[in-house]
């Protein structure tokens, strides 16, 4: 099998173009500081899978507002003291030819009360969490500070930003009907729970220069968001191409979908039929091969997002090239062999919590 058209490179509409057709998928890795502030282990992680031949690379979720953390080690970009380190990290990415791509991200009712030291907001009040409903004032700050985000990232030397629609975090809470209660013109309709969303697309392209790559993440399914709603979005922010890539998560890219009345056919086949105009469309979930890459550009995609590959392997786009027939390491694998792969003790634990992921010390 040849995946030669995994190795062609692909031009946005703005910005850099990649070389090939691998974007690292961004991973919560634990590493930076308590403040948010890049370690030299995330560096070193980041810039490996640069290093690897990643056409772009991915940070992991930084969080826009200190409120918005969701795990601890959260790289952060709430504030100009991050500067310094985005910048390094940038550089540091862009040094082997990769495009560097930061992810933009608020928890939204997710955040863990002990890590931001107030009780979490949403769109809603949320009984579970304890969340309380944002008001409307402060979902206006809450966008302004993504698109703030959004300029200190381009002022960190970043060649564009992800913007974090997906996995139940707060622009994905406004999405969802089941999470998002409100009356007022971020509720009711979809056009209005989405309206926050595209306000911070709409926002950023006002506002960063003209070369600067935005993306965005959807969840084609889960998280209270349904196929057709996840759809109507995507074909809108590729009708409107204020966005330059949509990368849609969808846990498994060979899966059908979990709504019995789409079934019969691919989950990935109902994005990559859309009209997408000059907006490229990626995917992430389960790409663990060779032929796994080549099968998702066959079935329409232009580029893939490896996620746990990425991990497994520094340089997967670089043994793919090499080797056509590539399947990654067989699970679970020693914790000295991920150390090899450039994580951390942090990172090694938290991958320990994967099952099946890392060797147990009885194993």
């Amino acid at each position: 099998m040849s995946n030669q058209s995994a190795f062609t490179p692909l031009r946005f509409s703005r910005g850099p173009e990649m070389k090939n057709r691998f974007m690292l998928a961004p991973l919560t890795n634990l590493q930076s500081h308590a403040d948010g502030r890049l370690s030299d282990e995330e560096f070193d992680w980041l810039t490996m899978r640069a290093r690897g031949e990643f056409g772009s690379t991915m940070t992991a979720a930084a969080n826009v507002q200190a409120c918005g953390r969701g795990f601890p080690g959260q790289i952060g970009i709430f504030g100009d003291q991050h500067l310094e380190g985005l910048s390094r990290l940038a550089k540091g990415i862009q040094k082997h030819g990769s495009v560097a791509i930061l992810q933009l991200h608020h928890a939204g009712m997710r955040a863990p009360r002990e890590h931001i030291d107030e009780r979490p907001v949403s769109a809603s009040a949320d009984e579970e969490t304890g969340a309380r409903a944002l008001a409307r004032e402060e979902v206006e700050t809450l966008s302004e500070d993504f698109i703030v985000a959004a300029e200190r990232a381009e002022r960190a030397g970043f060649d564009g930003v992800e913007v974090h629609g997906a996995h139940g975090y707060v622009l994905a809470q406004f999405l969802s009907a089941e999470t998002n209660a409100r009356t007022d013109r971020y509720g009711g309709s979809l056009e209005n729970r989405a309206r926050l969303l595209f306000d911070v697309v709409d926002g950023i392209r006002r506002r960063c220069g003209s070369d600067f790559i935005v993306g965005v993440r959807l969840s084609a399914e889960r998280f209270g968001v349904t196929l057709t709603e996840a759809r109507e979005v995507a074909q809108r922010l590729m009708h409107e191409g204020r966005i330059d890539f949509l990368d849609m998560s969808l846990w498994d890219v060979f899966k059908e979908p979990a709504e019995e009345e789409f079934q019969g056919r691919s989950l990935l086949s109902y994005f990559s039929e859309l009209d997408r105009g000059d907006v490229r469309l990626g995917a992430a979930g389960k790409i663990s091969s060779a032929a796994d890459v080549q099968a998702c550009l066959d079935a329409g995609l232009d580029f893939v997002l490896p996620g746990r590959v990425g991990i497994l392997h520094h340089d997967f786009p670089r043994r793919v090239r090499e080797d056509p027939d590539f399947e990654q390491v067989v699970l679970p694998v020693t914790e000295q062999y991920l150390r090899n792969e450039g994580l951390s003790q942090a990172f090694v634990s938290y991958m320990a919590t994967w099952g099946g992921f890392v060797e147990s010390s009885g194993e």
